[in-house]
């Protein structure tokens, strides 16, 4: 019986170490994945810190271009501007009409020269079929000749397309 009893605490040591083992085994498991976590909670907090950033910056860049947009047809439109002054400075001390209407022509030819180079295009009307997507209707007449029924007779305002899209309806009359 002593052989029994002295196997016995060994065997309750034996199973003590092995629940302790195990024990340790869990702990370091546990601290391995709260370590796993941590890790993953901090690329989490970067991830959306830096994305938070890249929208913060993307909304000033929008807000910028937006401000300096028209930077470019403004500078060139300058001349024009200064032209137009000259023009009114000449209608003072003027003796003649036809060298002013001259020069405001070609002022105003210069002003649609730098629209045009911005991508404006003014809409060919007169003559050609009533189009409701391009064009606005402000009165029927009588036509002229049978071949001017549904075509457009007379322009009261220009349409134009900026970059192939309608910026501004022709406002027109139509024969019926």
């Amino acid at each position: 019986m002593a052989e029994n009893q002295s196997t016995a605490p060994e065997t309750k040591s034996a199973e003590a170490t092995q629940v302790e083992t195990e024990s340790g085994t869990e702990t370091s498991i546990a601290e391995q994945q709260a370590a796993e976590l941590a890790a993953a909670n901090d690329k989490y907090l970067r991830l959306y810190a830096e994305f938070d950033n890249y929208k913060r910056r993307v909304s000033k860049e929008r807000i910028e271009l937006m401000q300096t947009a028209g930077k470019e047809i403004i500078a060139n439109l300058l001349p024009v501007i200064d032209d137009f002054d000259r023009a009114i400075k000449a209608f003072e001390t003027a003796t003649e009409l036809e060298p002013l209407k001259e020069g405001v022509s070609l002022v105003g030819q210069k002003l649609k020269n730098i629209l045009t180079q911005q991508g404006l295009k003014e809409m060919e009307s007169i003559g050609k079929p009533f189009d409701a997507e391009l064009q606005e209707a402000i009165t029927n007449v009588p036509a002229p000749s049978e071949d001017l029924k549904g075509k457009v007779i007379d322009e009261i305002e220009k349409g134009y397309f900026l970059h192939g899209k309608v910026l501004r309806h022709a406002k027109v009359v139509v024969g019926s």
